[in-house]
């Protein structure tokens, strides 16, 4: 079961998700899977959690409320901003949010 499953469940705390992250670099799990696999979650989920890691909410608030990772940000888009842990994630997220915007 994968780290995004686990967390929904209630089996795991979200800053467990290093734990997860080390064993699969010293190939104690998830030997024949890349790393976002492993964790459970898309590449997009991913890029924007290994840029951002206080995103890891709404990946999981996605999940929860079966809606896409896009929508779950779309929901409020400034405030994930403005809820960063210092300016410079929310530099970053804003960054990410005109990447994604482009796209």
């Amino acid at each position: 079961m994968s780290f995004i499953d686990l967390c929904l469940k209630g089996e795991v705390l979200t800053d467990e998700i290093d734990d997860f992250v080390q064993d699969w670099h010293e190939g104690n799990a998830g030997a024949d899977q890349d790393l976002h696999s492993f964790l459970g979650m898309t590449w997009e989920e991913y890029s924007a959690w290994a840029t951002t890691p206080s995103i890891l909410p709404y990946i999981l608030s996605a999940r929860k409320n079966g809606i896409s990772f896009e929508d779950e940000l779309n929901r409020d888009r400034y405030a994930l901003a403005a809820r960063a842990a210092s300016p410079l994630e929310a530099k970053r997220i804003m960054e990410w949010l005109k990447q994604e915007d482009a796209d």
